[in-house]
């Protein structure tokens, strides 16, 4: 059997790929042969930089990441390769398939099928793995609830933000408005269909008010996304939207804290402040909603969006404290950034 090369979490920006003996598969289990593996930006920035909750689970819902955010730990859950080993107990059309994972960055492992899913036909290794983020949008869609004629604006264009605007530019909205620091994204963010990308590192409240001054409509956002990773994005994401408005917070802050001013006009703003996380689905949608259709309208929103135009990087997992690095030092350089497997 061969080794597995797997990538290691062991101090703050600190990180080790070690080779790890792999077993044959158990009855019930296939190994997979990683092809591609992509890095959250968000998430797993935090990780590395040793800014998450080191006692927090790192996710309740995906088996492969039991334990805690405490150092050392395997981290990742975005892997796609191919089916080369089954148990006895599997059926032989596991063979060969083509799967995806929500596994941490490796390049062989076990796993039981049911914790792999299908590629579908015509999805490439490379834009398979920007299936959890296209969820992740597709949930930040379901709770923000975007309605005709609204005007909406996204604060960050990282990969989860340029996605979520991929998917809001469909949508029958009267503005569109996008902000981001860097130049590259802000140029991907008009191509996924932005209106108007603006730059966050000027005076962001003026130029939206500027940005969404229609005569015709209330003044101020209805719904706003707070998507950048930056705390103080969120007083300026309460500041732009409008009375009776929705402020949805999809950052993951990690340890960091934001600093709110509340005292204002808030206080007669009836502005709803809400978190966005992909681990669940909303109460109120469970009647008719589950993880199955959102991950089906995943896959059909994937296939409809370009998101290989959006890959800046392709890193051997060799190499992969350069890749976490350019993330951390050079955001400005990176938007998708992939691990690849020989």
């Amino acid at each position: 059997m061969p080794s597995a090369q797997t990538v290691y979490f062991t101090g703050a920006r600190e990180l080790d790929v070690r080779a790890e003996a792999v077993s044959e598969p158990e009855p019930n289990e296939v190994l997979v042969r990683a092809e591609v593996s992509a890095i959250s930006p968000g998430t797993e920035l935090l990780v590395y930089r040793g800014e998450a909750p080191k006692e927090l689970a790192a996710d309740a819902t995906i088996d492969a990441l039991s334990g805690t955010l405490d150092f050392p730990l395997k981290y990742g859950y975005a892997t796609a390769g191919t089916v080369t080993a089954i148990g006895e107990n599997v059926s032989d059309d596991w063979m060969g398939e083509s799967v995806f994972a929500f596994y941490p960055h490796a390049s062989h492992f076990l796993a039981s099928t049911t914790d792999l899913i299908r590629i579908p036909d015509g999805v490439a290794s490379a834009d398979a793995v920007f299936l959890p983020t296209v969820e992740t949008a597709v949930n930040f869609a379901l709770d923000g609830a975007p309605r005709i004629g609204e005007q909406v604006v996204v604060f960050g264009q990282g990969l989860v933000g340029l996605l979520t605007t991929g998917l809001l530019a469909d949508y029958p909205l009267a503005d569109l408005v996008t902000l981001d620091c860097y130049s590259e994204r802000r140029e991907h963010s008009r191509e996924m269909g932005a209106d108007c990308c603006l730059d966050a590192t000027h005076d962001t409240r003026e130029a939206i008010e500027a940005a969404l001054s229609r005569a015709e409509t209330p003044s101020g956002a209805d719904l706003t996304y707070e998507l950048s990773g930056n705390p103080s994005a969120l007083d300026d994401a309460v500041a732009v939207t409008g009375y009776d408005g929705r402020v949805l917070v999809g950052s993951w802050y990690g340890e960091k804290r934001a600093e709110l001013n509340l005292g204002g006009s808030f206080h007669r703003s009836r502005i709803d402040i809400e978190s966005t996380q992909v681990s669940t689905l909303a109460p109120e949608l469970r009647g008719r909603w589950d993880s199955d259709r959102r991950l089906d309208v995943a896959w059909r929103r994937l296939a409809a969006l370009d998101v290989a135009r959006l890959v800046t990087h392709r890193i051997s997992i060799g190499e992969a404290h350069d890749a976490y690095r350019l993330l951390d030092e050079h955001p400005n350089e990176a938007v998708a950034v992939l691990l690849t497997y020989d």
